[in-house]
């Protein structure tokens, strides 16, 4: 019995992705729950669970199995590969994929890029309105409301979720196509009252609206 073997096992029976850590517990609880259990991993080490994950991943590649080894923001899960979505998605017939119009998806690109962000801050971005698509995808588990701006009148604000990362393949928003470049881009915002006459801003530049793709199935 080998250490992949025993987290593979793990990772079978488990309903959820596990952390490292999670594993690393797991592996070493096993002496306590049953004393007549010799546990040879009762010592194991974060960094060697660490390694024997990275293994796993490489071996399912390389036998080109069904299934593989993905890394979430949560954690570790098996997976079926999306090769064979077209067999699995008939043991889920009542499992409909997420359609996003372009205009949700322009809107879902905003807000993943800029989050925090308020309603008037997208429609500023997009031109026009957003509440019939903002609605929508709240509904959809890919948008949430993250409290309310600290500007006068207190606007909502919103972000993206956990689902969010999970449909689009993604273990955190730093995974997104040219993150830090377009966080720092100026982008035009409401206009909010002042006392004072603002600055000139710099040149607009609008937020691509492709960039972000749904997932495959």
């Amino acid at each position: 019995m080998s250490l992949s073997q025993v987290i593979e096992a793990l990772l079978f029976a488990a309903q959820k992705p596990l952390t490292t850590r999670e594993l690393v517990s797991a592996i070493k609880g096993a002496g306590g729950a049953d004393e007549l259990l010799p546990n040879e991993f009762g010592r194991v080490k974060d960094a060697e669970v660490a390694a024997a994950l990275e293994q796993l991943k490489i071996e399912y590649i390389e036998q080109k199995r069904a299934f593989q080894l993905a890394e979430k923001s949560e954690g570790w899960q098996l997976v079926s590969d999306p090769a064979y979505a077209p067999w699995v998605r008939q043991l889920f017939p009542a499992a409909k994929p997420v359609r996003l119009t372009p205009p949700s998806l322009e809107t879902l690109a905003i807000i993943a890029y800029r989050q925090p962000i308020t309603r008037a801050d997208v429609e500023a971005v997009r031109g026009v309105a957003v509440d019939g698509v903002l609605q929508s995808l709240m509904e959809r588990g890919l948008v949430k409301i993250a409290g309310r701006a600290d500007v006068p009148g207190r606007p909502l604000i919103y972000e993206t979720t956990q689902f969010f990362l999970e449909h689009f393949g993604l273990r955190d928003l730093d995974e997104l196509p040219n993150a830090e470049e377009l966080r720092t881009r100026y982008l035009p915002s409401a206009p909010v009252a002042q006392t004072a006459a603002p600055a000139e801003p710099p040149p607009l530049a609008e937020a691509p609206s492709g960039e972000v793709a749904p997932a495959q199935e």
